[in-house]
Formats: structure tokens, C-alpha cells, sequence
């Protein structure tokens, strides 16, 4: 017999409960194995494919994770040190660009020499800013992300745990799947294959995404020239996930830079311009309806929500988990909408029967035999009357 509704709100919500309870407590210490998971979850299907091509479990998981850790030492000794470089240069820039852009408007718009402007004063209240916090901001920025995330644990157990979790994944999936409720097991698997869907189609497809194009609008940046190509399409390929507002963003900033950088010369700001146009192309028409399809069912503006929220409450913990919490919230709620649909509650008296049936229109009302009799020799009287006037003609 099924547990009553009440008691099973009961039991999933001290279940959710004890979750955050665990995350609050703990939240440090199951950062590695939570950021694990996820690689071994995104990487699941590779190891999937690589066993129906014959290859063994331990094999394929070796694979794989020989080519993650080959990628992740270029991306130490190649990438990221550029990157800091550039984002250390950027910020250190920022008041000449400030300087420039001061100068550039006070040329063009003479009203501005005005030393009781609004707008000169908000002009040198911001470069001041930006040239007394600039170096302040970038040492906070890398403090801050170092203060996060330790490297040295990272290194150690990030790899360690997403190997096992990798090697073992199907044979846990299994074991939890013969653990379900068998009263409930339909529905939960039902669920679970639904938050599935969602997942795979915004980790494994939106994330590759993003770093796909993340990819392609650095290297293009930085062939074109652009002094900050790297950075800036770091920052356009991180909020790709948003639609449009990661190029409108990047674009933006890249056109902004390019402004300064190439003044005079509008053919190479055009390319700049014309690379954002490109990727957008790319992503709209190729990436994502090929890795992510039509629809993955988590809105941008919920996933802003949940990561800001999760985020605000359990730091960078809560915003890993920010994702795969979204997913099964609105899954869950498109189901709870199910079953209230199929509920008396909205249903009502339809669900129950006792609508009364429409009225069945009124028979035609049954002539006597004797007005019968009589209308027909009527017609027959008309009838040899017209055949009569046709005899004669």
C-alpha cells in the first residue's frame, strides 16, 4: 500500500532538510567532492561511448582521465597565467582609458569644458576611482578566488574523487535504483529521467557551449589584434548561457576597447564587431541546436535566480549546486501541475459524475394520422393539378 500524501511530504522534506543542513555545515569540505561529481557526471557519457566501442571500464576511465589531466596542465601553464596577465593589465589600463574617454568627449562635446558640469564631475569623480581602486580591485579579484577555491586540495582530490565516481557511476546508479520504493519507483525514475534531460541538456550542452565559443571569440580576438582578447572572451563565453547577452556584453566591451585601441582605423574595428556577429551566428544556428536542442526547460532568468539565491546562502557550494537544484525544482513543479490537473480539486464535478447531461433536443412533434391524410390529399390535389395544366399546354 502507497504512503499516504501526507506522510510522504513528510519524509522528502526532512530529506531536503538534512541536504541543506549538510551543505550549511559542510559546505567547504564537500566543495572537491561536489565539483568531482560533476566531472564524472559530464564525462559519464564519453566512458558510455567508449564501452560500446569495446573498451573496458577501467580502460575508458583511464582514457579519459589522462586526457583531462593533459588538458588541464596546458590550461595552467598556457592559459590561465595569459589570462591574469591580461585582467592584471586591464584593470592597471583602466584610468588611461578613462583619461581617453574624457578627453575624446570634451573634444566633441565642448559644453563638457564646463568645470560646473554634472557630467565632467562624474567623468573625474569615476577616473579617480578607477585609478585609486584599480589596483585594489585586481589584488582583491585574485585574493578572493584563491580564498575560494585551494589549489593544493583541488589538485589532489578534485582528480582523485572524479575517477572513482567515473569508474563506479552506472554500478551506483543501479544500486540506488534497486533501493527505490516499489510503489513509487515508476514515478521517481520517470522524474529522474526528467531532471536527466534537463541536465544533459544545459551541463553537457549549454557549459560546452560556452566554452566553445568562450574559445573561438578569444583566439579570434587576439588575432585580430585586440589587447585584451583573452579576457574579453573569457567574460562572453561565461554568460553565453544567458541568450544574446553574452555577445551583446563582450561585444560591447570589445568594440569599446577597440575604440581606443584602433581609433581611425574602422576596417579593424569592423572585424572586431564582425567576430561577435559571427559567433552569434555560430551559436544561434550550429552550437546550440546541435549540443543543447530546441528547449532543456530551465528558463535563464530561473537559473539567475537559483544561482544568486544558493549562491547568497551556501557561497560557491551553494552556486554548484545551483544548476542541478534549478533542474529538479522545476521538474518537480511541472509535475505537481500534472497531478493537480488529473486532481477533483480541478476537476470537480466533472471528475466526479455529477454534472448533469446536456439536454437532448425536443423530438419534432407527431402529426395525427387524420392531418396526415389530409396534407397528403392536399399534395395529391396539387400534384394532378400540375399535371393537368401540363396536359393542356
Amino acid at each position: 500500500m502507497a504512503l499516504p500524501n501526507r506522510d510522504q511530504i513528510r519524509y522528502w522534506g526532512i530529506a531536503a532538510a538534512v541536504f541543506m543542513l549538510l551543505l550549511w555545515f559542510l559546505g567547504d569540505v564537500l566543495l572537491p567532492f561536489l565539483v568531482g561529481g560533476a566531472i564524472a557526471y559530464f564525462l559519464d557519457p564519453v566512458a558510455d561511448r567508449l564501452g560500446r566501442a569495446g573498451m573496458s571500464r577501467v580502460a575508458a576511465t583511464t582514457l579519459i582521465s589522462l586526457v583531462a589531466l593533459m588538458l588541464a596542465i596546458l590550461l595552467v601553464l598556457a592559459v590561465i597565467p595569459t589570462l591574469v596577465n591580461q585582467l592584471t593589465a586591464l584593470v592597471n589600463a583602466a584610468p588611461d582609458i578613462a583619461k581617453r574617454l574624457q578627453g575624446f568627449l570634451l573634444e566633441r562635446f565642448p559644453e563638457l569644458a564646463d568645470s560646473t558640469s554634472t557630467i565632467r564631475q562624474t567623468l573625474a569623480e569615476i577616473g579617480a576611482t578607477i585609478q585609486s581602486r584599480g589596483a585594489e580591485l585586481a589584488n582583491g579579484l585574485l585574493s578572493s578566488a584563491l580564498g575560494v577555491i585551494s589549489a593544493i586540495v583541488f589538485i589532489v582530490v578534485v582528480p582523485v574523487v572524479a575517477f572513482y565516481l567515473l569508474l563506479d557511476w552506472d554500478e551506483m546508479v543501479a544500486r540506488i535504483d534497486a533501493m527505490l520504493p516499489l510503489d513509487h519507483a515508476p514515478t521517481i525514475r520517470r522524474l529522474a529521467r526528467e531532471i536527466d534531460v534537463v541536465l544533459a541538456g544545459f551541463v553537457r550542452g549549454q557549459v560546452s557551449v560556452c566554452i566553445m565559443l568562450g574559445t573561438f571569440y578569444a583566439v579570434a580576438l587576439m588575432a585580430a589584434g585586440l589587447q585584451f582578447g583573452l579576457v574579453v572572451g573569457a567574460i562572453a563565453g561565461a554568460i553565453t548561457f544567458i541568450p544574446y547577452v553574452g555577445s551583446i556584453i563582450g561585444g560591447t566591451l570589445a568594440v569599446a576597447l577597440a575604440l581606443f585601441q584602433f581609433w581611425g582605423d574602422w576596417v579593424q574595428i569592423g572585424i572586431i564587431a564582425g567576430i561577435f556577429a559571427l559567433g552569434q551566428f555560430i551559436e544561434g544556428n550550429v552550437l546550440t541546436p546541435k549540443l543543447v536542442g530546441k528547449s532543456v526547460g530551465l528558463h535563464p532568468v530561473w537559473l539567475l535566480f537559483a544561482l544568486s539565491a544558493f549562491g547568497s546562502v551556501f557561497g560557491f557550494v551553494g552556486m554548484l549546486i545551483a544548476v542541478p537544484v534549478a533542474a529538479a525544482i522545476g521538474v518537480l513543479t511541472r509535475f505537481g501541475v500534472e497531478q493537480y490537473q488529473a486532481s477533483l480539486l480541478f476537476r470537480g464535478a466533472v471528475a466526479r459524475g455529477e454534472v448533469a447531461p446536456a439536454p437532448e433536443p425536443s423530438p419534432r412533434p407527431r402529426r395525427s394520422r387524420k392531418a396526415a391524410g389530409g396534407d397528403g390529399a392536399k399534395d395529391g390535389a396539387k400534384d394532378g393539378a400540375s399535371d393537368g395544366g401540363g396536359a393542356s399546354t
